[in-house]
């Protein structure tokens, strides 16, 4: 599966969920679960790519003003959330992290007690073990598959350059990096 065919799934499924009202994860997961096992790991191996580039300090700190925290885990389902977004919106936080102030869920979340669920959706972590136990009926042949195709598949295990690290509970830096969100919310000009 290749990048565009990746994204045409997660557009796709966006479109029909929409539309009816059920949640992303389970289209997905119901969309994979129609292909091969083959597909299912292509997929998840592109799912990885584009969540590890998120793995950013910059893209974190957008987590964590648009969340009020974040930690390590809830980075993890932040990440999978901006995927959920699709491709366009994806690519757009990937260039600038601070573009997600005109996204309306973070729009809509500025007044809202509890944030921890914009954008923050776990449940896209698992769509290809989801889909693969759907189609082998077994719960744990995914991550057996997974072990045997990333064996063969991997690339290299070069350290993540996440960016220049920043302290997120500085509010003058946090303006000046993310100066939309921040005046979202840190009040103050942009």
């Amino acid at each position: 599966m290749n990048i565009d065919r990746f994204w045409d799934v997660i557009e796709s499924v966006r479109s029909a969920a929409a539309e009816v009202g059920d949640p992303l994860d389970e289209g997905l997961v119901k969309q994979l679960a129609n292909g091969t096992k083959q597909e299912v790991l292509e997929y998840a191996e592109r799912f990885d790519e584009q969540h590890d580039a998120l793995y950013r300090w910059d893209v974190w700190a957008a987590a964590y003003l648009i969340g009020g925290g974040c930690s390590d885990d809830s980075f993890m389902d932040f990440r999978a959330g901006v995927i959920a977004l699709g491709r366009e919106w994806y690519e757009r936080v990937a260039a600038a992290p601070d573009s997600l102030a005109g996204h309306p869920a973070v729009l809509q979340a500025v007044n809202a007690r509890d944030r921890s669920e914009v954008l923050f959706y776990e449940d896209v972590n698992y769509v290809a073990a989801g889909a693969f136990e759907r189609i082998t009926g077994d719960a744990d042949a995914f991550y057996e598959a997974w072990h045997s195709f990333r064996g063969a598949n991997a690339g290299s295990d070069n350290p993540v350059d996440m960016g220049e690290d920043f302290d997120f509970d500085d509010d003058d830096e946090m303006r000046r990096r993310l100066p939309r969100l921040a005046s979202l919310f840190l009040g103050g000009s942009v």
